[in-house]
């Protein structure tokens, strides 16, 4: 019985030779461009952790400066 991925079954509806290939273990020619694009995309999620911390800290400093103005209003 042989177990298929979910990542094969990608690999398979993207491009059936390209799936056969990495099952008979060759080695893709384009590992450059492949690393490459793992970079980007590794600084891209990144990025995009930053950008929500940031949007969270500014949605706490927001709350925070409103409390106040409340406060000051209230004296």
């Amino acid at each position: 019985m042989c177990t298929i991925k979910a990542s094969e079954l990608g690999s398979f509806l993207y491009c059936r030779r390209a799936w056969w290939y990495q099952r008979q273990g060759i080695a893709s020619e384009n590992t450059a461009a492949l690393a490459n694009g793992k970079f980007h995309h590794s600084q891209h999620a990144f990025n995009a952790k930053i950008s929500i911390l940031l949007k969270w800290l500014a949605l706490g400093l927001l709350l925070i400066a409103l409390a106040l103005i409340f406060v000051s209003l209230l004296r």
